[in-house]
């Protein structure tokens, strides 16, 4: 279920999703001339943006990766509205996961720590701001970290939402745990095993749902929190576990999935909860995934598909506004960083504002001058 997928000449990063295309091997990774570290781009809402870290600790089961722990711990990652506008910016990555991810993916020629040098935009433990905010939880894709998010959580935070994203342990390449320990991944070694994916997605399911359970006694702003307006989304197998997680929870109203093949089984009599499909053109109607064909029928309630035209498996992370500090030329034919970043931020936005708040977003209804990449299917998409 690993594969290499080429995000540039000589780039590749590790994804779990069946609908991921086979690249060159690792030995093909010879990034060269990085331009310096990397920066997100800055948030396009009017609120600055605060950050914070939750360790959480699920006694009621023990870990599905370490057959040596008796518990499941996770790493929450929270942004959110906040009044301070002068604060340290939060790291991105530490060194030592800087390193982990880089080994990983298989990327050499740039120095152990150089992605935790990119420049974020929220300010560590700064004090929560708003009252009655939606929550989104937000779920990486296989092997990484939830950091490769934040340009979408950060943008999200200052529109008015709280973000949860959670890093699920073993599972990415790094997770530093509360006692500063390093979890890597251990899932990587049963990525070929029949059912593999069910099995993650359900497991995703039950750190949500252990997460939603958690909040509102962990965290000192969770007060800021309207319960009753939740919703998920996430990238490749995370965003089928988005789907797997409202499946089983009813406290989430509503789910984004970017680019994942989905596994959970919808019930047969159909799922009646707002549900967007964001991807690649991979993911056309009739086109080589055939998982969101299948789900389409069974989505009763408000629905969109959508396709990016030019964007890639990786174009919903930050990893393409990483190449740069890994010396890395997109190749031709992909969107550039920026865009797919703004598309990303725009639709998810739109999305999450019609279903948690309640404002229509004329752009999920009908093409866009503005944005003549992105096509509303079934209708306005062909196999190519």
């Amino acid at each position: 279920m690993r594969h290499l997928l080429a995000v540039a000449a000589g780039l590749a990063v590790l994804a779990a999703s069946a609908c991921s295309a086979p690249a060159p091997p690792r030995s093909a990774v010879k990034p060269s001339a990085p331009t310096g570290p990397a920066t997100l781009p800055a948030p396009t809402g009017d609120q600055p943006v605060g950050t914070t870290a939750l360790h959480l600790k699920d006694t009621s089961r023990p870990d599905p990766w370490n057959l040596d722990v008796d518990a499941r711990e996770l790493k929450v990652t929270l942004w959110y509205p906040t009044k301070q506008r002068d604060g340290d910016r939060a790291p991105y990555m530490t060194p030592k996961e800087s390193e982990l991810f880089l080994r990983g993916t298989g990327i050499g020629g740039v120095p152990d720590d150089t992605l935790s040098k990119t420049r974020t935009n929220a300010i560590k433990d700064a004090e929560p701001a708003g009252r009655s905010l939606p929550l989104v939880v937000l779920s990486p894709g296989f092997t990484k970290p939830m950091s490769t998010l934040t340009s979408l959580a950060e943008d999200l935070a200052s529109h008015g939402y709280v973000v949860a994203g959670i890093d699920h342990t073993y599972e990415s390449y790094a997770t530093t745990l509360a006692d500063g320990r390093i979890a890597e991944c251990l899932a990587c070694d049963s990525d070929t095993d029949p059912g593999f994916g069910t099995g993650v997605v359900q497991g995703r399911a039950a750190d949500v749902s252990f997460v939603l359970d958690q909040l509102p006694s962990k965290w000192d702003g969770s007060e800021l929190i309207d319960r009753s307006k939740i919703a998920m989304a996430g990238q490749s197998i995370g965003g089928a576990g988005a789907m797997a997680a409202m499946v089983k929870d009813s406290r989430i109203r509503a789910g984004i999935d970017m680019d994942g093949t989905t596994y959970a089984r919808i019930p047969k009599n159909g799922f009646s909860r707002p549900f967007m499909f964001m991807g690649s053109p991979q993911h056309i109607p009739g086109g080589r995934d055939t998982s969101w064909d299948r789900d389409w029928k069974l989505l009763t309630g408000w629905k969109r598909w959508i396709v990016l035209t030019g964007a890639d498996h990786q174009s919903f992370t930050d990893v393409p506004l990483l190449a740069g500090a890994l010396g890395i030329t997109p190749p031709h034919g992909i969107l550039p960083a920026a865009r797919t970043a703004e598309l990303t931020r725009t639709y998810a936005a739109a999305f999450l504002d019609q279903h948690l708040k309640a404002k229509r977003q004329p752009v999920l209804d009908k093409p866009s001058a503005r944005y003549p990449e992105v096509k509303i299917c079934p209708a306005a998409c062909s196999q190519s």
